[in-house]
């Protein structure tokens, strides 16, 4: 690597930044950038963007917040992003360059170092022959490749970008430095992409079990295959080939970068509509992993009446997703496995129940699995996996019965998120002894072995919750358990109900706020939204307004998460609630989810429920929120605290924290309550509880 950390000078071609750019550089809110730009008449002009939006140089940027002390110095990965998202070319045609370069870092080292140590025209000339002779023996040389080497003009405007990110793979390692910079464009684009989650991209991995050759007809950003990777014990099974196509060409390239970050396996990867143009004909993988897009009507229907993927019928243009189905059968070997992410609507609607009954009769559908909500875009439907094995063509179905799972009872409590370990190892429990034997025991609420005969008929129905038995956590002895726990919270209520209030005037105290603390070292504010690699529980912003367990989950990152501890105190800044939440044992340990703030109070200069209990003023709130767009958002550092000593506001920490201690009680019998009445209206109406 170059180890050059200093910015050099200022190119025609300089990055630009917007407002939302300098805010993360400083460490600060937008209405902070906005309101450096009123009152400094030297602060940098806008270059580009436009009125609403404008954008300025991010040297002369740099310049002034390091003159003003408000940055010492820029990190280098927030730098090689804002040059990434600046780039005169686009962000996608960046992050194609960096991989190629970061690939010759990974694998050549010794002749980056070599290119890099010359000019910036020298390296743009001298790079793409360096190129070829990594991206060749990666990739392949196939025609309509996903990554073809940049040409010399192509690849000069990003040089200064490409030596800023071989300086930040010094720092993390190329695999590390190169998923940064994909996931915060991702982050800044969740329009543009269809994720799969990487706790779903797991479980499907889990489903498919050891595996080769690998497709993913639909790659997106190769989470499936990466996920595949990730699992693979390639001593066990020998070198792994991974296939990937999408229709975007930035995506397979991507895909096919990152993967070759991650992995030693064959990678090949392939741009071109993959129902329209299969680039993988021939090809008989072990297993297949698809994330298809929903509901597509422009799929192909007229061209490909006479394709001979569709050996279960041909689909209705309204059944995009069964075409996914059969061209991922169509791509395995015999006795291969298929897992697919499907709209719960394909497992019922008529126009496709002909073909799952052909898919039922021949054995090649082995399992329809529910999912919770908040699996995977869009969050709120419960999606459906279907795993699939392709028969032998010569055999008689030999599975009579299909497993029909359904997931959805380990769905969060709130809207945070869902517990992925619970899921996967309910999912898994059931499937590893129905792949075995093609039977598994019955679990009342959860799964079932369903004779194919019983799903015959004119419906041909594959909703897993119609054909499984009900929960056995019903029933009079669990409603009678509620009752009890219900009335003995009553009774808890009924101690910790507050005393009367003696009534005085209103008192004037000295007050400060959140942001001189923070400059006074009085506490530390933190921002959540960084996933990490770890998987640990992720406390949202829905869970502190609900007073529920952490039960979130983020994107992974390379950046580390803020980890909540025992004392902190956590506030949601949308919606214009008064909300602060001091975390306790339970919750500690938990990453910090989006749109929350957190603030380290130093113990010997503040109490952590005297700081809670002040900021939840309505007043306080209301001063210190923004009111600007459809969304409140609340400036953290504007809320306001009375300088009280540490005995004093002790005094007051204990009667706000006994409120709490109310409010969590009430929270807790309106759950009770609402679980007995459901018990009993579930009860009545299946004849688990008798009305006398």
């Amino acid at each position: 690597m170059t180890g050059r950390k200093e910015p050099g000078p200022v190119q025609e071609n300089g990055t630009e930044v917007t407002a939302a750019g300098i805010a993360r550089l400083a460490g600060v809110g937008r209405a902070a950038v906005s309101n450096w730009r009123r009152r400094h008449a030297d602060f940098p002009k806008p270059v580009g963007g436009t009125e609403t939006s404008p954008s300025f140089a991010l040297a002369e940027v740099e310049d002034w917040l390091s003159a003003q002390g408000k940055l010492a110095e820029v990190p280098l990965r927030e730098r090689v992003w804002q040059q990434l998202a600046g780039h005169p070319q686009g962000p996608v045609t960046a992050l194609v360059h960096v991989g190629c370069a970061l690939l010759l870092v990974h694998d050549r080292p010794p002749v980056w170092l070599e290119l890099s140590a010359g000019s910036d025209d020298r390296l743009a000339e001298l790079l793409p022959a360096s190129l070829d002779q990594v991206l060749t023996p990666r990739f392949g040389a196939i025609r309509r490749r996903a990554v073809d080497t940049p040409a010399a003009d192509r690849l000069r405007p990003s040089v200064p970008l490409l030596r800023a990110a071989a300086d930040l793979a010094a720092e993390l390692g190329a695999r590390k430095a190169y998923e940064f910079l994909l996931g915060r464009h991702l982050d800044a684009n969740p329009r543009q992409y269809t994720l799969t989650p990487t706790g779903l991209a797991a479980l499907m991995a889990d489903l498919a079990g050891p595996a080769v050759t690998v497709l993913d007809p639909a790659c997106g950003t190769g989470a499936l295959l990466r996920a595949v990777a990730a699992a693979q014990d390639t001593k066990a099974t020998g070198e792994q080939h991974l296939h990937g196509q999408d229709s975007a060409p930035e995506l397979a390239a991507l895909t096919a970068l990152r993967l070759a970050l991650h992995t030693r396996a064959t990678v090949r990867t392939t741009a071109a509509d993959t129902l329209r143009a299969d680039a993988h004909g021939s090809l008989r993988a072990d297993a297949v992993l698809c994330h298809p897009p929903f509901n597509e009507r422009n799929w192909g229907h007229d061209e490909l009446a006479y394709d001979p993927r569709w050996e279960y019928g041909f689909p209705a243009r309204t059944e995009s997703e069964l075409a996914w189905v059969q061209h991922a059968l169509a791509r395995l070997k015999e006795g291969g496995v298929a897992v697919l992410l499907m709209p719960p609507a394909v497992a019922s609607r008529r126009s496709g129940r002909r073909i799952r009954a052909d898919l039922l009769r021949r054995g090649a559908l082995r399992a329809v699995i529910a999912l919770p909500p908040g699996a995977a875009p869009p969050y709120s439907i419960p999606l459906h996996l279907w795993v699939l094995r392709r028969p032998a063509v010569t055999a008689q179905p030999t599975q009579p019965e299909v497993l029909l799972a359904d997931t959805g009872a380990f769905t969060a409590d709130t809207r945070g998120g869902l517990d992925w370990q619970a899921v996967r190892t309910a999912v898994l429990d059931a499937w590893r002894p129905f792949d075995r034997t093609g039977t598994a025991p019955e679990q009342p609420g959860l799964s079932r072995s369903v004779p194919v005969i019983e799903l015959l008929d004119d419906d041909v129905d594959l909703a897993p919750a119609r054909h499984l038995p009900p929960s056995e956590a019903g029933g009079a002895e669990r409603l009678a358990d509620v009752r009890d726990r219900l009335g003995e919270t009553l009774r808890l209520t009924g101690r910790l109900t507050p005393p009367p209030a003696d009534p005085r005037g209103p008192t004037r105290w000295p007050l400060t706020t959140i942001g001189e603390l923070a400059r006074g070292g009085a506490l530390q504010l933190r921002t959540g939204g960084n996933g990490g690699h770890a998987r640990v529980p992720v406390l949202t912003d829905h869970d502190v307004l609900a007073g529920a367990a952490p039960s979130g989950t983020l994107p992974e990152s390379d950046e580390e998460p803020v980890l909540t501890e025992p004392g902190d105190v956590v506030v949601p800044v949308l919606g214009g609630g008064s909300v602060a939440r001091v975390v306790d044992g339970a919750t500690a340990g938990a990453a910090l989810g989006r749109n929350l703030a957190l603030l380290r109070p130093d113990p010997a200069a503040l109490d952590p429920w005297f700081l809670a209990g002040f900021l939840r003023g309505t007043a306080n709130n209301r001063q210190a929120s923004s009111y600007a767009s459809t969304a409140t958002r609340l400036d953290v550092r504007r809320l306001q605290l009375p300088r009280l000593p540490l005995e004093q506001q002790r005094t007051y920490g204990e009667r706000f924290r006994a409120l709490a201690e109310f409010e969590e009680a009430l929270r807790l019998a309106g759950r009770l309550g609402e679980q007995l009445v459901r018990g009993m209206y579930d009860g009545l109406t299946d004849g688990t509880v008798e009305p006398g």
